[in-house]
């Protein structure tokens, strides 16, 4: 049997945690081997225990097998010093799990074609996989800092750099991902100024050759962002660095019209994951009922394929999601005319619905 930690978070995470918690106590109803725990991370961990990733956690996540969270942060922290910060809890339980590779699909269902600031015949049909390296590259790379400099100015620097090992492992999950889907990778990079990025070049190409049956090719970040907006539909799944990763998932997930949408997954090389929304705490609508829950109950669909391997029920969670969204049903962010509204709980209970058919 499997075991799932569950993290509600702050803002709206409890909310949207919520409805997800509502899908899989049915698919455990009705037979999903699955137990699960709750336990407090960024704000709420802070509050409990005044760390924003405490030991309590840390022992429940390490043995659980895969872990659900809503979302982290609050204004009302940001006066902490930065190692209180809830933000701060995010970072160290990736980096406690070893949590490398982040997959973020781009999906924008038929029923929200217009929800898109691009066209739709531009956009309709849009089902891209980002898989972006999450331990390494720009953000982690020492030295880094900031200095008083020789001519008295102040100087900041960071250092980017990527390991082989970590390049091989990152290129590995972009394949096998890739063969799950139509068996095309587009690795994204920019070798022509940076030798970090042709590095990574050189090592995807490298093992490429162990993918025969994967459409490799590369183009450079200046070029994929642009082509985002121009054709995005000639990507299937885009393989990138830590920093380019981050800018490009955010802008593939306004492709679809409302990152509320969106799930992710951060997994390590035995297909531990931590699963979550793309999109923030939001505390501006905390305790409302006014979140959209979707991409909370699709990262549960991502869990039971990447963690649990159950590609059935997967499917049927994302299926009932289709199912209420052609039944006009849209939480406020998604929310146009001749739709209907409804709230958090409502959607959930909607999602429900549908598998109980």
């Amino acid at each position: 049997m499997k075991h799932i930690a569950i993290l509600n978070g702050d803002g709206i995470g409890p909310e949207i945690v919520a409805q997800a918690v509502k899908v899989l106590d049915k698919l455990i109803e009705q037979g999903l081997q699955v137990s699960y725990e709750y336990a407090k991370l960024g704000g709420e961990a802070y509050d409990a225990y005044g760390v924003p990733y405490p030991a309590q956690t840390q022992e429940i996540v390490r043995k659980a097998d895969a872990v659900l969270l809503g979302a982290v942060g609050s204004p009302q922290y940001d006066t902490l010093d930065r190692p209180l910060r809830p933000e701060r809890g995010l970072l160290a339980i990736r980096k406690d799990l070893n949590l490398f590779a982040n997959l973020r699909p781009a999906i924008l269902y038929k029923e929200l074609a217009n929800a898109s600031t691009l066209k739709p015949e531009v956009v309709s049909g849009l089902d891209i996989l980002i898989v972006r390296e999450l331990t390494g590259d720009i953000y982690f790379g020492e030295p880094r800092g900031i200095i008083t400099n020789d001519k008295g100015e102040k100087e900041g620097f960071n250092t980017m750099r990527y390991s082989e090992s970590e390049i091989r492992r990152i290129a590995k999950v972009s394949f096998e991902a890739a063969q799950k889907r139509n068996k095309k990778l587009c690795s994204v990079d920019k070798a022509n100024v940076l030798e970090t990025t042709e590095l990574w070049k050189e090592i995807f190409t490298e093992v490429g050759k162990d993918y025969p049956d994967v459409q490799l090719s590369h183009m450079y970040v200046d070029n994929a962002a642009m082509q985002l907006v121009k054709n995005p539909k000639q990507f299937d799944v885009v393989a990138t660095g830590n920093i380019f990763g981050d800018i490009l998932s955010d802008q593939a997930s306004m492709l679809t019209g409302s990152i509320g949408m969106l799930p992710s997954a951060s997994l390590d090389e035995n297909g531990k994951g931590l699963y979550e929304p793309s999109h923030g705490s939001a505390p501006d609508i905390a305790g409302q009922d006014k979140a959209n829950p979707l991409a909370t109950i699709l990262s549960l669909a991502m869990l039971l394929r990447y963690s649990v391997g159950d590609e059935v029920r997967a499917v049927q969670v994302e299926s009932a999601v289709q199912q209420v969204l052609a039944d006009g049903l849209r939480t406020a962010d998604i929310y146009e005319e001749g739709t209907t509204l409804v709230s958090c709980s409502q959607m959930g209970d909607a999602v429900l619905a549908k598998l109980s058919i």
